[in-house]
C-alpha cells in the first residue's frame, strides 16, 4: 500500500513491473489515503506488509517496536556506499538510526518554493518579497498540521538558530521561536484563511487552476508532477525557498520517503533485493522519474533529460535540499509534533501571544523524550505502507 497521489503511486507500480520481468516476483501495490492508516497500529501494520514505504520521523518509534529489518546486511557494503555517496542532502542519513540503516531514500523533497511563471517574472528570492505578493492576495501557504510546523522549523533555522533534535535544551530559544512564530503571524493573516487547513496538494490545485491569481507558495514541499506541463491546467516552477535570515537557503524542514523491509516479512532477502535496486541510481533516473516519481538518488537530480521534463525542478531546488534539516526522530518524537502542529494553528488562527505560544511547544518536547510518562506516546500518523500479497512478493 503507497499513499495515494500519483508521485507516491505511479513510480512504484512501474517500477515493480520491470522488477517482475527481470526476477519473477511480483509486487502489488494499493492506494489509499494516509489518514487511513491512523487507527492501525504500526506493528500489526509491519506483520501484514513487506514493504514499508516511511518517512524519516518514524525510524525511532518503529525500530523501538522492532518492526523493521535493517538494511546494512553483510556482502552490500559497496552498494550502501554508493547510496549514502549519491544522497540529496541529507535524505540518506536520515534513515540511519542508532548505527543502523533502516530505510534507503527513494524520494526527496523539502520545503522549497513553488510559482507560477505566467504570473509573476521570478520567484522572490527573500521574504519581504513575499509579504509584498501576500499583500497583494496572491500567495497561499499550506498551514494544515504539520505543515505549519515544517514552516516554524524552516524560518527559525533560516534565521541562524535552528531547532534542537535531541532534547537536550528547548526545541527552540524563545528570541527565535518567538521571531520565527511572528513571521507565521504575519503572512498567516495576509492570505486566504483556508490554508489553516490545506496541505500542499491542496495548495498546488489552487495554483494550478485555469483562473487562478496564485502566484507564490514560499515553503511548501515539492511535487515534481506540477512542474511538468499538460498536469494541471497550468504548470508549476520551483524554486529554492526565500531567505529570512542569511544569504542562502539553509535550515528548510525535510521530508521525502524512503524504503524500508518488515522485521516480520517471511520473504525478507526478496524485499531487501527490491529496495536497493528501486533506491540505486540506474533506476531513480530512470524508471522511477519517467513514472513521475521524485527521485531521492543525486544522479537523478543531475539528470539532464529528468531536469528537461521537469522544467528544471531538481537543479533548482537542489541548494534548498542540500542545506535542508532533518527533524527529530526518536520513539515520542511523531505525538510531540502532532501536538505541536496544533499549538501553532491555535496560536495563528487566535493571533495569540509569541512567547506563549513557543513555551507551550517547549514544554511538551522536552516530555516527548520520555512518552510513557508523560503520556504523550498517543498512535502516531502511521508510515506508508506497502501491501504482502499471499503467494510471491
Amino acid at each position: 500500500m503507497t499513499w495515494s497521489h500519483p508521485r507516491g503511486y505511479d513510480p512504484m507500480v512501474a517500477c515493480s513491473a520491470l522488477w517482475k520481468e527481470k526476477t519473477g516476483i511480483s509486487i502489488d501495490w494499493e492506494k489509499r489515503s494516509l489518514q487511513d492508516f491512523e487507527s492501525f497500529p504500526v506493528e500489526e501494520l509491519a506483520r501484514a506488509y513487506d514493504l514499508i514505504v516511511i518517512d524519516h520521523p518514524h525510524v525511532g518509534q518503529i525500530t523501538a517496536e522492532k518492526c523493521l529489518a535493517p538494511l546494512d546486511v553483510p556482502g552490500r557494503e559497496a552498494d550502501r556506499n554508493a547510496l549514502a555517496r549519491a544522497s540529496v542532502g541529507r535524505s540518506y542519513p536520515s534513515y540511519t538510526w542508532q548505527g543502523r540503516q533502516w530505510a534507503f531514500p527513494i524520494d526527496a523533497a523539502t520545503q522549497v518554493q513553488a510559482w507560477r511563471p505566467d504570473l509573476i517574472e521570478a520567484a522572490p528570492a527573500i521574504w519581504t518579497e513575499v509579504l509584498a505578493l501576500a499583500e497583494q492576495g496572491r500567495v497561499l501557504l499550506p498551514l494544515r498540521p504539520p505543515h505549519s510546523l515544517m514552516c516554524f522549523y524552516t524560518l527559525a533555522a533560516d534565521l541562524g538558530r535552528p531547532c534542537v533534535v535531541d532534547g537536550s535544551a528547548d526545541l527552540v530559544d524563545g528570541e527565535t521561536g518567538e521571531t520565527a512564530f511572528e513571521m507565521l503571524c504575519e503572512i498567516a493573516a495576509l492570505v486566504d484563511p483556508a490554508c489553516l487547513t490545506m496541505d500542499p496538494i491542496a495548495v498546488f490545485e489552487r495554483m494550478a487552476e485555469a483562473n487562478s491569481r496564485i502566484a507564490c507558495a514560499p515553503l511548501i514541499y515539492g511535487y515534481v508532477p506540477y512542474a511538468v506541463a499538460g498536469f494541471r491546467p497550468h504548470r508549476l516552477a520551483f524554486a529554492d525557498m526565500p531567505v529570512a535570515g542569511g544569504t542562502s537557503p539553509v535550515g528548510s524542514a525535510l521530508g521525502g520517503t524512503g524504503i524500508a523491509v518488515s522485521a516480520f516479512s517471511a520473504a525478507r532477502e526478496a524485499a531487501i533485493d527490491f529496495a536497493y535496486w528501486i533506491a540505486s541510481g540506474d533506476v531513480q533516473r530512470g524508471p522511477y522519474a519517467a513514472a513521475g516519481g521524485q527521485p531521492g538518488h543525486a544522479a537523478a537530480w543531475e539528470d539532464d533529460a529528468v531536469n528537461a521534463a521537469t522544467g528544471d525542478f531538481y537543479r533548482d531546488t537542489r541548494a534548498t535540499l542540500e542545506g535542508a534539516w532533518v527533524r527529530p526522530r526518536h520513539d515520542g518524537y511523531m505525538a510531540f509534533q502532532q501536538r505541536a502542529s496544533d499549538r501553532i494553528n491555535e496560536g495563528l488562527a487566535g493571533r495569540q501571544d509569541a512567547r506563549s505560544v513557543v513555551a507551550d511547544i517547549n514544554r511538551p518536547f522536552k516530555e516527548s523524550f520520555a512518552p510513557a510518562a508523560a503520556g504523550l506516546n498517543q498512535p502516531p500518523q502511521p508510515a506508508r505502507i506497502a501491501r504482502k500479497q499471499a503467494g510471491p512478493l
